[in-house]
């Protein structure tokens, strides 16, 4: 884009450039619908409340989720963030296990501004008063208000369903999470470390089946499906002090007394790698709601790195690709920009030869990048084996406009290939974030 200068009273200059018309996000109704009852989890109760968390009392602000299955039969997992100023349900979490008493069977997690106390005198009042006891229960109704108290500047609630089979049984999976900004989660299984106290956050996910899963083995397929997923997108490349992620198995769709029916990775592990596929097929399609609505975004991208030694490189790349500000403005510019889309990759260093054991570097003769529509039509390559192609301008424009396409980088370096989900950078962005805490 051409630019000028103009001079200044101080005697400095300032370029001057065009400017873009601002345009609105796309529709998310068609992302927010009802969903059959069936397709819910059994043995779980839950609900939404207005805690007095949030000044408008029209908004829910807590929820509370309950298994009520007998004691001891639900298996936990969960996925905390890595940031060094962990939240303090962070770490009230990840030392759950070792607390006597009640706490070791309740798990909690918060969003909101870093920094300020939450009102727990009245959470307290709300958890334990007959405006949650009298509205549990397993209604869809109560699935979309839970949903709807994990809300902060999401516009809709973010709210999933779904059956699967494991050896000819049927057992269904729910779950709901929030966020829209501040939004680039690096989650693992807990681990404890003493660290400054900050509050609150952003990424919250919560995920919960009726299959019967062994603790060990429902963590390893969390992890697994976590960084697959909710470690797998990017609103602005920031991550938050209260990413948490949990996932509950009640076993209240298993037989009674029917061990093969219990799911453990040592055990019958041909089961453990189909709960586990769905788990992060599942967990993926709840990641991409958060990107789908973040704050100001007008595109969805997909950045698939293929092609790639080993996946922690081509998982580093996309991630290099979808946190950049140069590759994020030039989506909301609708603009091809594949020299931005190389800088990022180019940025990125791989890891040692597992067989020499010395540093690998990106052979830039090989790349290739190529843009991929969502509605079917003929896919644009931009650069073919390190040497730019003679783009038709009018036909890139045709996809970049659109609301969703793919970008694909190839390394042709090896076989692995990785998924990272991101977005744009519009004025709606920098407007939000700039009067968040006003």
């Amino acid at each position: 884009m051409a630019s000028q200068s103009t001079r200044l009273a101080a005697g400095t200059s300032r370029r001057l450039y065009a400017t873009f018309t601002q345009r609105p996000s796309p529709p998310k109704s068609h992302l927010h619908a009802p969903l059959p009852q069936s397709s819910f989890p059994q043995g779980y109760v839950l609900t939404g409340v207005h805690a007095g968390v949030k000044k408008d009392a029209s908004k829910l602000d807590l929820a509370v989720v309950l298994s009520t299955t007998p004691r001891g039969s639900t298996s936990a997992a969960a996925c905390f963030t890595k940031n060094a100023f962990q939240a303090a349900p962070v770490l009230v979490n990840s030392t759950a296990k070792a607390t006597e008493g009640g706490q070791e069977e309740t798990l909690v997690m918060s969003t909101g501004v870093i920094g300020q106390n939450l009102p727990i005198s009245k959470i307290l009042s709300s958890i334990s008063s007959s405006a949650v006891s009298s509205s549990l229960s397993s209604s869809f109704t109560s699935w979309e208000n839970t949903a709807k108290a994990f809300m902060t500047t999401d516009t809709f609630p973010k709210l999933r369903s779904r059956t699967f089979k494991i050896g000819g049984r049927e057992y269904r999976m729910a779950g709901m999470d929030k966020g829209a900004g501040m939004i680039h989660p690096n989650m693992g299984p807990a681990s404890t470390f003493d660290a400054p106290r900050q509050l609150h956050a952003t990424l919250l996910g919560l995920i919960l089946t009726d299959a019967a899963v062994t603790p060990r083995s429902l963590q390893s397929a969390l992890t697994y499906a976590v960084d697959r997923s909710f470690n797998s997108i990017s609103v602005d490349g920031d991550m938050s002090t209260n990413d948490s992620v949990y996932l509950l198995a009640n076993g209240a769709a298993a037989p009674e007394n029917d061990a093969s029916a219990v799911i453990c990775e040592e055990k019958t592990p041909e089961a453990f790698d189909t709960f586990r596929a769905e788990l992060t097929a599942f967990a993926a399609d709840l990641a991409q709601l958060v990107v789908r609505d973040g704050e100001g975004a007008t595109k969805f991208v997909t950045v698939t790195v293929k092609g790639a030694p080993t996946y922690r490189d081509a998982h580093a790349i996309a991630s290099r690709i979808s946190t950049s500000a140069l590759v994020k403005t030039a989506l909301y510019g609708e603009d091809a920009n594949w020299g931005r889309i190389l800088a990022a990759t180019g940025s990125v260093p791989l890891s040692p030869s597992a067989v020499t054991g010395k540093p690998v570097a990106i052979n830039p003769t090989t790349v290739s990048v190529t843009i991929v529509p969502a509605d079917g039509t003929p896919a644009l390559p931009v650069l073919v084996n390190g040497e730019p192609e003679k783009v038709d301008e009018v036909r890139a424009k045709e996809i970049m406009v659109q609301d969703e396409f793919e970008i694909v980088v190839d390394l042709e370096m090896g076989e692995a290939e990785a998924k990272y989900w991101t977005c744009d950078f519009s004025y709606e962005y920098v407007s939000i974030n700039g009067d968040y805490r006003s």
